[in-house]
């Protein structure tokens, strides 16, 4: 019976991806959401210049309605499942909001940077503080081990850095088409399958149905792409995930499951100091990806390696949780 329910969610998400875009992606074409190219990126990314974004929406829509649906058959919405939606459609939103303002205000930068923190951090708090009303533990597990350390009000500052870093850092990787769709269905697999291995069978279904979602966008994402996600789908997805983490006490495996992730961010971080102590440039352009499209590299093969790291880092978080 699980078994069943987890394919019908992950045929679910997929099938209500697939079945809205023609009629989100044409409307975000009329309305002229297209996505404003920067300057100072790679060159070759001009010509995508229009291509319409905010493209999260479908992917948003499929998750909110497969998890709904799917867990109303199986057994009555839990307050983790709440809290998923919650965080989802809260980032979600604020990627919304960050992608109206440039592209149809006609700021390039969307929302200050003050901002849209201020958006996250208030997020994270609104989420820690139901995630401890209801007695959820505050103990942080060593992966591999069966030992862990409670952080008490501590806990906290942890929810707030890993919700908005992660967010952030999942925005980051949404650069080249369909480079955040195959990566996010890849982490999202592992945490469905971890999910499950606890018997936090909503959890699972909720992590199944971003699969889907993922997978049936990355139909019209795949280079060359028809659409773009937008912040509205990457703080989106970014939030999930840490939310699934959580949730799941499985913070620090997010490290590696999210691996491409963290060292898109840390490829950001390094550039900036590097630039300001020494006044060079580690790589020729950051994130990490337009760093190997400017050594050569074609799109396509830059998100297949990367794919491929993501699918070797989810197996690994995997192993390490389940086996050792």
């Amino acid at each position: 019976m699980l078994e069943q329910v987890i394919i019908i969610t992950l045929v679910m998400g997929f099938l209500i991806s697939v079945l809205l875009s023609p009629i989100i992606i044409p409307f975000l074409r009329r309305l002229k959401f297209g996505q404003s190219i920067r300057e100072e990126g790679p060159k070759s990314h001009q010509k995508k210049s229009g291509t319409p974004t905010m493209g999260g929406v479908m992917i948003i829509v499929s998750i909110i309605i497969t998890t709904i649906v799917m867990t109303g058959k199986f057994s009555q919405l839990s307050v983790e499942m709440y809290l998923l939606l919650f965080v989802t459609f809260g980032y979600g939103l604020l990627g919304f909001l960050d992608d109206f303002i440039k592209v149809v205000m006609k700021r390039n930068l969307g929302l200050t940077s003050r901002q849209k923190l201020l958006g996250q951090v208030i997020i994270a708090v609104i989420f820690y503080l139901v995630f401890t009303q209801y007695g959820f533990s505050t103990e942080v597990g060593i992966p591999g081990t069966s030992l862990s350390f409670d952080l008490g009000w501590g806990y906290v500052v942890l929810v707030i850095f890993m919700l908005v870093g992660g967010s952030n850092a999942v925005n980051l990787t949404d650069g080249l088409d369909g480079l955040l769709s195959g990566t996010a269905a890849i982490a999202f697999g592992a945490f469905a399958v971890l999910a499950w291995n606890q018997s936090q069978y909503d959890v699972a279904i909720f992590a199944v149905a971003v699969v889907g979602a993922v997978l049936g966008f990355l139909v019209f994402n795949a280079h060359p792409a028809k659409v773009f996600m937008g912040d509205t789908g990457s703080l989106a997805l970014g939030g999930a995930i840490v939310t699934i983490a959580i949730l799941t006490k499985l913070e620090i495996l997010l490290v590696l499951i999210g691996g491409v992730f963290v060292i898109e961010t840390l490829s950001v971080i390094i550039q900036v100091i590097s630039f300001k102590v020494t006044g060079k440039r580690v790589f020729k352009m950051s994130p990490l990806h337009h760093h190997y499209e400017l050594v050569g590299w074609s799109e396509w093969r830059v998100v297949v390696t990367f794919w491929s790291i993501g699918l070797i880092l989810a197996v690994l978080g995997i192993y390490i949780e389940v086996w050792l």
